[in-house]
């Protein structure tokens, strides 16, 4: 972003600037991080667009905190042996902590609904092909509910529901991701 010293006037009041210096001033004032100062979607206006940024920049933000400590909890629990043993010994509570994403999406419930049927073949026997099938559907399903999440964080969502747009986010991620792990643990019980 440009000082305040490169954005104000360089003549005084009455003087002509030379178009060259004006160019350059007009040129300091774009924010690049906002499309060079192209809108975001057509039919918009750049004020519109401006806070549409400022709010896609804070659902991305957040989204990247929530997968950052995603990570660093799923790292100490599989790399803390007492953690580890415990969860594997309580198959309740891995089920209330595996449930709890689920719940948090309950303003979504069209969302809900197809994450619970795909999540629910998960858990029936099914041979491995049939696994990497469902898992196959399941990525495209959650691929689509990410690109469906993404539009509406541009079009739909008001400026105060970053939350709820970066939990929806988080979780079509995190359930493609679940979704691909499946499709590898039934390509590795093939071999």
């Amino acid at each position: 972003m440009a000082s305040t010293a490169e954005m104000q006037p360089l003549a005084p009041a009455g003087y002509r600037r030379a178009p060259e210096m004006k160019e350059k001033v007009e040129a300091s004032m774009v924010d690049l991080e906002a499309g060079n100062g192209e809108t975001l979607y057509p039919g918009i206006s750049r004020g519109e667009s401006a806070l549409r940024w400022g709010f896609v920049r804070k659902v991305y933000g957040i989204l990247a905190a929530q997968l950052i400590l995603t990570t660093a909890v799923s790292a100490l629990t599989v790399l803390h042996p007492t953690l580890n043993a415990t969860l594997s010994t309580s198959p309740g509570l891995a089920l209330a902590l595996a449930v709890l994403p689920f719940i948090c999406k309950l303003p979504h419930l069209s969302d809900l609904m197809l994450c619970l049927t795909v999540s629910g073949l998960i858990f029936i026997p099914l041979g491995p092909v049939s696994v990497a099938v469902f898992g196959g559907l399941g990525a495209l399903v959650f691929s689509g509910f990410i690109l469906y999440d993404t539009e509406s964080l541009i079009k739909r969502h008001t400026y105060d529901e970053y939350i709820w747009a970066s939990v929806g986010l988080y979780l079509d991620i995190l359930n493609l991701f679940l979704t691909i792990l499946n499709i590898l643990r039934s390509m590795q019980s093939d071999n």
